[in-house]
């Protein structure tokens, strides 16, 4: 159990995967203006990393393994993941077509988020059991949602305050990743695996 807290707190804060990884950067910019839309691509992003993060970890241990496919993970694990964003994508155009319509090109894009396919590639990297796949999986998710949450409440904020034009746009949105990277490298010091 204290290795699934440690776990946890290490896929969220010390590793969080866009601040200390740089995965999923596209996600994390685009969908980063609005802290409602933040919210519900961090909730998509969680549904698809945990059950990514199940199915591969079947895939691989019971499919891949066995038979000495190993050499196809990264084109399996794809497929999985383009499958659970293509279920989320038609749940989210029936339940809410606002969020749907919010989400844009960024819902369809969750299949190329490198960051799903990185935990799990990651899960069989550190030979991880089935339920430390599923938490890291899942902590990996909400430390993705945690970085776009932060994000969107600050550039909603800085909306409204004057930022030097040299600095506007992309620029702005940049150094702001930076600072909040070198925050959360404060975590670093905090535990190890």
């Amino acid at each position: 159990m204290e290795r699934l807290i440690a776990l946890i707190f290490l896929a969220i804060f010390v590793d969080n995967f866009v601040f200390m990884r740089f995965f999923g950067i596209c996600p994390f910019i685009g969908v980063s203006r609005k802290i409602e839309t933040a919210i519900g691509m961090g909730m998509a992003v969680i549904f698809v990393m945990t059950m990514a993060s199940l199915v591969t970890w079947f895939i691989y241990h019971l499919i891949l393994e066995p038979f000495a496919l190993q050499y196809l993970q990264t084109i399996v694990f794809i497929l999985v993941i383009a499958s659970l964003v293509q279920l989320v994508e038609i749940v989210l155009r029936k339940v809410s077509p606002a969020l749907y319509q919010g989400l844009g090109i960024f819902l369809p894009l969750i299949t190329t988020n490198c960051a799903i396919l990185a935990v799990a590639l990651l899960n069989i990297l550190e030979e991880f059991t089935l339920i430390e796949s599923i938490v890291f999986g899942f902590a990996a998710a909400v430390g993705f949602t945690l970085a776009l949450v932060i994000m969107a409440g600050l550039r909603e904020r800085m909306e409204f305050t004057s930022i030097p034009k040299a600095f506007q746009g992309s620029a702005i949105t940049l150094i702001t990743a930076g600072i909040l990277s070198i925050a959360f490298m404060g975590f670093r010091g905090m535990m190890s695996l």
